[in-house]
């Protein structure tokens, strides 16, 4: 007996890296598997098949059930057909992974329109093109539901040389803690994901380069912590955001301090009482 036994699941961006480990990670827990990958290159150029149909195979290789999509998850009308497959295919849907993205990266001041809107269009609408669908299905079906979207730590705490990248795995996290509260009263669960794991999108970035630690942050290392999320075990949790990668798992949160506060008789703030506050206004470093 398998933890999704008689769940559906979607994955999008399953061809390979991350997708394909969450793909078979679910598929090896009882889940009948939509592998939906566009088979393009990781700056989204291109397309084909094969990246799809072989997780497939690798799939159906370990007794389980699995069909293909190679929509593009940038359109609404794609979202709605990747969601669709899997009620054609399986009669529902249960647990949704959004994991497609390409990247674009440059510093800001080399960031063009071209290198900006296919980004935003890839995570952010994507995201929110898949997710609508999904979760309309959840909400009319009754039966609840689980949305897993993948954010990133590039966007939840900055980094070098990818503003559009970041810009749109932010959104994505915004964007799902909406959703989230919006999915309580119909049972559908919504999850962060901030992974960190070597993939094609990622195989050329600094931290990336030492040899050491490549087997350490393995994808498959990431899709233990999706299939607990899609199975019952979290049945009691929704709205979380998880840093995960390298055998680490840890809750990431938004914080704000205490601060302070001026009486109501006391007038504007000036720019200097601010100044004079900022101990108290600040979180600790």
């Amino acid at each position: 007996m398998g933890l999704l036994d008689g769940k559906v699941a979607l994955v999008t961006g399953a061809g390979g890296g991350l997708g394909r480990e969450h793909a078979l990670a679910l598929a090896r827990e009882g889940a009948k598997v939509v592998v939906n990958d566009l088979g393009g290159s990781r700056d989204g150029s291109g397309g084909g098949q094969a990246m799809a149909d072989d997780v497939v195979d690798e799939i159906k290789a370990l007794g389980s059930e699995a069909v293909a999509n190679y929509e593009n998850v940038a359109s609404v009308e794609g979202g709605e057909r990747i969601v669709q497959s899997a009620v054609d295919a399986f009669g529902q849907l249960d647990i949704c992974v959004n994991n497609a993205g390409i990247l674009r990266d440059k510093t800001l001041s080399k960031t063009t329109e071209d290198l900006w809107d296919p980004v935003i269009a890839v995570h952010l609408k994507g995201t929110y093109a898949v997710s609508r669908p999904a979760f309309n299905h959840m909400k009319a079906r009754g039966q609840g539901g689980v949305i897993i979207n993948t954010s990133s730590t590039s966007g939840l705490n900055g980094n070098f040389g990818q503003a559009n990248y970041g810009a749109a795995k932010a959104g994505i996290a915004g964007f799902t803690r909406c959703m989230a509260i919006e999915g309580q009263r119909y049972r559908i669960r919504c999850f962060i994901l901030a992974p960190v794991a070597l993939t094609r999108l990622t195989e050329d970035l600094p931290m990336m380069q030492d040899d050491s630690l490549k087997d350490r942050i393995a994808p498959g290392l990431v899709s233990p912590l999706v299939t607990y999320l899609a199975s019952d075990l979290s049945k009691d949790q929704t709205n979380k955001t998880f840093y995960v990668g390298g055998g680490r798992i840890a809750e990431m949160k938004v914080v704000t301090a205490e601060g302070v506060t001026k009486k109501a008789d006391g007038g504007l703030w000036t720019a200097q009482e601010i100044a004079d506050q900022m101990d108290g206004i600040l979180l600790p470093e």
